[in-house]
């Protein structure tokens, strides 16, 4: 080192240190939030769409069970009836398909199945008569058929 040159005194170009991840940018703290608060939103509109079609879990748990004992009685056919006014209470609250009988509730079942309206007329009318009469002569295999394919149908 010359001590007459100045230059000679400098020290070299010292770039500073590289910062850490922590804490992190304002963007990043921005980031996470929406995605914590997507996260939120979409865990409520699961846990809510659950509970709203929690009915018909259930119904159609107990068309399974009703499936398992499916006999050709009166009784039989009033709980299969039973069931299907049960839904039809949660599915259509405004409607109170629950105060219907006869050829009102036959109709209104058949206004709301999913598919094929008038060939399943003779098995809904099946349903709905059979719960009543002495002997029934109803095929609890097509009224399972339909119940299915009625609860399969509804609004959730």
């Amino acid at each position: 080192m010359n001590p007459q040159d100045p230059l000679s005194q400098l020290r070299d170009i010292h770039l500073p240190q590289s910062g850490g991840f922590w804490p992190p940018a304002p963007g990043w703290w921005v980031l996470a939030l929406v995605l914590l608060l997507l996260l939120a939103v979409t865990a409520w509109l699961v846990r809510r769409q659950r509970r709203k079609s929690l009915w018909k879990r259930l119904a159609k748990a107990e068309l399974v069970n009703l499936e398992r004992r499916a006999e050709r009685t009166g009784q039989w056919f009033s709980q299969l009836n039973t069931l299907l006014k049960r839904a039809a209470r949660e599915g259509y609250p405004d409607l109170h398909p629950e105060t219907l009988s006869g050829e009102a509730w036959i109709e209104f079942l058949l206004n709301y199945t999913p598919s094929d309206r008038e060939a399943s007329r003779p098995v809904v009318e099946a349903i709905v008569y059979s719960a009543w009469q002495p002997t029934v002569t109803a095929d609890p295999k097509q009224a399972l058929e339909f119940a299915h394919r009625w609860l399969g149908g509804q609004k959730c």
